[in-house]
């Protein structure tokens, strides 16, 4: 998000070649580093966040696996403040690779697991990723039913016809696709109908104060009712109050993320020892 706020603030000061455009270029160019570094040390790890089921909170339906790295002081960065830098570069197909290769060990170490991780289009036809998870699909045979590859809304667009292909050979294995993000990107209807989804998850900024936002509540019925036409589990993103909660679950939203329901933890609840830490 801070890297989009520097990015509009540069189109506002004058272009690529004003100050502020060198500032920005040299701010990508230290995220790159750093995130470079901690790939190179292994400093990349998967922060787990439950998601419930709306009529029963009680009750996980998955668990996400959210991509964070250290840098080099141990501080903790999550993804939104750095991937914005890396997504087109190899650097970020890396850490498709990282993120993966986190959730399958997971996956093959609890049984029981159901777990979401995220991935870009971009990363599609990358030898290392097909490796990767060629490789977990092979040391268990139940991690492909219990795996959910989440592609957020504006990756998904960049080539849909390769990224329907890709769903459709992946999906026959068992493996479950979830749109991310969805109403913050820009997908074209005529293209919504092939991609065969899953899971729709609804941004964020759709449900903060549903409860008390009559624009919000317009806009969510309408993405809620498009993922139960098209016949797709519908997840609301960035719940943090009850009122949100009760509101979602009466609108039809089958399961709830959010800060209401857990922080992402370095440390699932499948591992009661160890850093408990927020991340």
């Amino acid at each position: 998000m801070a890297h989009q706020v520097w990015k509009d603030a540069t189109d506002v000061a004058g272009g690529l070649d004003s100050p502020l455009a060198h500032a920005v270029a040299e701010a990508d160019r230290e995220v790159l580093a750093m995130v470079r570094r901690a790939v190179q040390r292994r400093q990349v790890m998967l922060a787990w966040q439950p998601v419930v089921l709306a009529a029963d909170p009680a009750r996980v339906a998955f668990h996400e696996g959210l991509l964070r790295v250290l840098d080099d002081t141990g501080r903790i960065i999550p993804a939104r403040d750095f991937m914005s830098a890396v997504e087109t570069t190899d650097l970020g197909r890396l850490l498709d690779c990282a993120a993966l290769e986190l959730g399958l060990d997971a996956l093959i170490a609890q049984p029981d697991l159901r777990l979401s991780v995220n991935m870009s289009a971009r990363s599609i036809g990358y030898p290392r990723w097909l490796a990767v998870l060629r490789q977990g699909l092979a040391a268990d045979r139940t991690v492909g039913e219990r795996l959910i590859l989440e592609i957020t809304e504006s990756s998904a667009m960049l080539m849909p016809e390769i990224t329907v292909a890709f769903m459709d050979d992946l999906q026959r294995e068992g493996i479950a696709f979830a749109l991310d993000d969805f109403g913050a990107g820009y997908t074209a209807f005529r293209y919504f109908r092939d991609f065969f989804f899953d899971i729709l998850k609804i941004d964020g900024q759709f449900i903060r104060g549903i409860a008390q936002d009559p624009d919000n509540q317009v806009l969510t019925q309408a993405l809620v009712s498009i993922g139960k036409h098209f016949d797709m589990l519908v997840v609301a993103e960035e719940v943090e109050t009850q009122a949100e909660a009760d509101f979602l679950a009466a609108l039809g939203v089958d399961c709830l993320q959010g800060y209401l329901f857990g922080a992402p933890s370095l440390r699932p609840v499948w591992d009661q020892g160890g850093d408990r830490r927020r991340a």
